[in-house]
């Protein structure tokens, strides 16, 4: 039987920093916006690629409870895999934004759509880069498709959901529950198809 520490859960780095407004919560003490540091912002990128507790200095941003029969044979739950990558993933996609890049509810089908929609790439690569990302055979190849398109939201300042991106990168994990993810995307990514409402 699994064994899980019971202490309190902590909120996930995104969620401590940003307030449910979509603006950056405001420091108790000092009434300033809480922006996240540039050190925290570095010490998660250098998680780009690496696999969870390889970067220690990650390991005060992790949130996950500790599963004790995983740890005493030197391993992790898929879901510390996925908020190792999920916090690696937030800090490129939040390097030098003045404005949060979580935002709850906006799920990356919906984010890659706003970004077909904002004409600073070409149509047809990002379809073709989209389609690779549902189309990852891996956990490794999904987050280097993930990155490469992390990185294409930060030019144009989109921010998603990096709770369900976590949910997503966690359910990648079991090849059963990968084509309800790659539905999940469709559906958002795919909505440019439709037309507008006409009056």
């Amino acid at each position: 039987m699994t064994t899980e520490h019971t202490t309190a859960k902590r909120r996930r780095y995104w969620d401590d920093v940003t307030a449910p407004d979509h603006t950056w919560r405001l420091d108790p003490r000092t009434k300033q916006p809480r922006r996240p540091p540039g050190e925290d912002l570095a010490a998660m990128r250098k998680g780009l690629g690496r696999p969870v507790m390889d970067v220690f200095d990650m390991t005060r941003f992790y949130s996950c409870e500790v599963d004790d029969v995983l740890a005493l044979r030197d391993e992790v739950s898929d879901e510390q895999k996925a908020e190792h990558a999920a916090l690696a993933l937030y800090g490129l996609h939040q390097q030098g934004q003045a404005t949060p890049m979580h935002r709850r509810g906006l799920k990356l089908g919906e984010a890659l759509r706003a970004l077909r929609r904002s004409g600073r790439f070409s149509e047809e690569a990002l379809d073709t880069r989209v389609a690779q990302l549902a189309g990852a055979t891996s956990v490794s190849a999904l987050l280097v498709h993930l990155r490469g398109l992390i990185t294409q939201l930060r030019t144009v300042g989109q921010p998603l959901d990096y709770d369900h991106l976590m949910a997503d990168i966690q359910a990648w994990h079991c090849t059963d529950r990968r084509p309800q993810v790659r539905l999940k995307w469709a559906v958002g990514y795919q909505s440019w198809k439709e037309k507008p409402p006409t009056d």
